[in-house]
């Protein structure tokens, strides 16, 4: 497909730069941000079995429509069965193996490794799975929007039963006995 001006993009942006008093432009303080990987957010959701950290978020940058960090899971942890709602996910694997499961009886499995990305659309009930039980996997996880949207499913029996106890945290709620 080729793309030409005016197609395929709206490029007449609606959002203005904010302006300081004398009417500049505040790209200065306002403009492109570098968040060092030493100095991520742990104050997130956390979850037994993943250590989650923000990176890009509205507290910490002022993002309205994006949030983006690090998950560590540990060797062969699993969630339960849930799905984000409307959001889109975007993981990275940065290290170690991950293994997905998703549909209505989970019936669709695929593995990724570093350096692979695994799109997650909305609605799609799915499990997360560290596939290798000796060591950590690694990931940068993208969300669609700022907002953390967690609905746990409980009438699909996980394929991969997780270890002990679901996920559970103030996005991940327990599902319904």
């Amino acid at each position: 497909m080729k793309w030409e001006a005016g197609l395929g993009h709206d490029h007449s942006h609606h959002n203005t730069p904010p302006v300081e008093a004398d009417g500049a432009p505040r790209w200065k303080h306002d403009g492109v941000r570098v968040i060092k990987g030493d100095c991520l957010d742990d104050s997130t959701a956390q979850t037994p079995g993943m250590y989650r950290q923000a990176a890009i978020n509205h507290a910490r940058v002022g993002a309205q429509k994006i949030w983006a960090g690090t998950v560590t899971i540990q060797p062969d942890a699993k969630t339960g069965v849930h799905h984000h709602g409307a959001l889109e996910s975007v993981i990275y694997v940065v290290r170690g193996r991950a293994r997905m499961r998703w549909g209505e009886k989970l019936e669709y499995v695929a593995e990724a490794e570093p350096g692979d990305f695994i799109f997650v659309p909305p609605y799609v009930p799915h499990q997360e799975i560290n596939a290798d039980p000796n060591q950590p996997l690694e990931c940068v996880l993208v969300r669609s929007d700022n907002e953390a949207v967690v609905v746990n499913i409980s009438n699909v029996e996980p394929v991969e039963r997780p270890e002990e106890v679901y996920w559970i945290d103030p996005i991940h709620k327990a599902p319904p006995a």
